[in-house]
């Protein structure tokens, strides 16, 4: 047996020799590496670590800090462990539960939604945890057979865990100490607190915003961002998850492992269609004022669907609507604006004519006929093929794409003729009290299955155009969506036991050795908390039928 081991570090980009059993941490401290933001954790072979972990075999490696998605995760869930343990400190029998994340932040409650937080609290809270980081104690990741560590957290009347545990059918455990205090995350964590340098606790709502460091730029808190509509939207839907006593996915394992979970397929698809008539039934008493109905959401989100069974309540309540493509209004290919790359940049807003558009909006706002062009995606040239467009006194013009909220896209139309939508997936079922579900992983999935089964992309293909995907995102869509006269959560609560079936096979196909391999690895073990369901009971007017197949709907 070798006493050393060659490892490559691709921060460094060389090659050196180690003892074997040698940690991530000692070889960072060795290499002096010296990244924009603090050292979080490592990729070893694309895959994340925490920097205990220690190297018997050769292994490229790759340090990461908060900058990058992966390092993200792992800031947040260390600093989610740094707050269970103060207020454990502090009110032993308190319950913490982190829900979701808003304002730039991540929303979370004491022993429940209804019972205000009070300042002093969090005064205390805040000061606990400064004393912790200041501490710079250690954090230990143990595994055990995941008989004894349901045992631990029972002891603890952690029954969120123990119920977790208890339905993911594996034999062994990991969980993460310090000192006394246990807990459970679904990643790694930092070594030690002292590498927690950068939060803040705020009151908000009947609970506490935790204030996290900037994705762009770790090193100052992001900047707070009122997204009070949808902190609204979250609140309906928790409300939805109390009728079927529903917070956590060990809670949903539990019914779909029983025949009822077909109960919660109906009721799920029962409430959407419940929130859109309610839409419509709003359009229909802003018609005579409101006739242009904008539509917005990030990709993924279902908006497309929406629109259509939007369309069909509007007829219900007396409303025609007429549906108008945005994509037809794309400038020619040679005048489209370049991205930061040279590459066309398809999603900047200023790759759609706005003045054609906003002349033929005045126009049709008018009662006055216009003829629609149409864009040739083939040869990138727009064209007029006679196709004409008129509105009566009973139709209302659909218009959906990721700008429809920019007010700079119908900048000619009086904002009270615009009656706007927002449309997004907002998962408000959490792995635990202290594990969210992040909101981007149902539309990654979404968009996985989707793109494989009906654009011919890879998983592959797909993980790697996402980033670029939410920067477009960043810039074109989220800023604006509080412009929402109302928000629409197309999230379904059995969706992921739904997609678990679906794009398991397909992300198992990519590579082990390539950059896309670190999200494939993450969205292959999160999958595997979810109990899978058959798809048979979702009905073909369900957005979900967008992604998966089988709607009813032509697309």
């Amino acid at each position: 047996m070798y006493k050393n081991i060659t490892i490559f570090c691709k921060n460094t980009q060389q090659y050196k020799s180690y003892p074997r059993g040698i940690s991530l941490f000692e070889i960072y401290k060795d290499l002096n590496i010296q990244l924009p933001y603090a050292v979080v954790a490592a990729r070893v072979n694309y895959k994340v670590e925490d920097l205990n972990f220690l190297i018997y075999k050769p292994k490229d490696i790759e340090f990461i800090d908060a900058s990058t998605p992966s390092g993200f995760r792992v800031y947040l869930r260390s600093v989610s462990m740094i707050m269970a343990k103060a207020l454990n400190d502090l009110y032993p029998e308190a319950v913490l539960r982190i829900e979701h994340p808003i304002c730039r932040g991540y929303y979370c409650c004491i022993d429940g939604r209804d019972k205000k937080v009070p300042e002093s609290v969090i005064a205390a809270l805040k000061k606990r945890m400064q004393e912790i980081v200041a501490a710079d104690l250690p954090i230990i990741c143990e595994e055990q057979q995941t008989a004894q560590v349901v045992k631990l957290f029972r002891e603890r009347n952690q029954m969120d865990k123990v119920v977790l545990l208890e339905t993911l059918g594996i034999a062994y455990a990991r969980f993460f100490r310090i000192g006394d205090f246990i807990d459970y995350y679904n990643g790694v964590l930092v070594p030690s607190t002292g590498h927690i340098s950068l939060f803040d606790l705020e009151s908000y709502s009947n609970g506490i915003l935790l204030r996290v460091p900037d994705r762009n730029n770790p090193s100052q808190l992001a900047p707070y961002e009122d997204q009070s509509k949808m902190f609204e939207i979250f609140n309906e839907f928790v409300k939805w998850n109390r009728l079927m006593d529903l917070s956590n996915v060990g809670d949903f394992n539990l019914i779909c492992r029983e025949s009822t979970v077909y109960n919660m397929v109906k009721v799920s698809e029962a409430l959407h269609e419940k929130k859109i008539i309610e839409i419509a039934e709003m359009i229909k008493e802003r018609q005579q004022q409101s006739r242009f109905i904008m539509i917005s959401g990030p990709s993924s989100s279902g908006k497309t669907t929406f629109s259509k069974r939007l369309s069909i309540q509007l007829m219900v309540v007396g409303v025609k609507p007429i549906i108008l493509s945005l994509d037809n209004y794309f400038v020619n290919r040679e005048e489209t604006p370049l991205d930061e790359n040279g590459e066309w940049d398809f999603e900047s807003l200023y790759a759609v004519d706005l003045e054609l558009f906003n002349r033929q909006l005045s126009q049709l706002m008018n009662f006055e006929e216009v003829e629609i062009p149409f864009f040739n995606f083939e040869d990138g040239k727009r064209y007029y093929r006679g196709e004409k467009l008129k509105l009566n006194p009973d139709n209302v013009l659909i218009i959906e794409g990721i700008h429809a909220l920019n007010p700079e896209l119908t900048s000619a139309i009086p904002d009270e003729a615009k009656f706007k939508v927002y449309v997004s997936t907002l998962t408000t079922i959490s792995l635990d009290n202290h594990n969210w579900v992040p909101t981007t992983d149902t539309r990654l999935l979404r968009r996985i299955v989707r793109d494989y089964k009906f654009r011919g992309f890879t998983a592959r293909e797909t993980i790697s155009r996402w980033p670029s995907v939410r920067r477009g995102e960043e810039k074109w869509i989220f800023p604006f969506q509080e412009n929402a006269d109302v928000m629409f959560n197309s999230a379904l609560l059995f969706e992921f036991a739904v997609l678990r079936k679906q794009a398991e096979p397909i992300i198992e196909d990519v590579p082990q050795y390539c950059e896309e391999y670190t999200e494939a690895h993450r969205l292959l073990k999160f999958l595997k908390y979810f109990v899978p369901i058959h798809a048979h009971e979702i009905p073909p007017t369900s957005l979900l039928r967008e992604f998966l197949g089988g709607s009813s709907f032509k697309y």
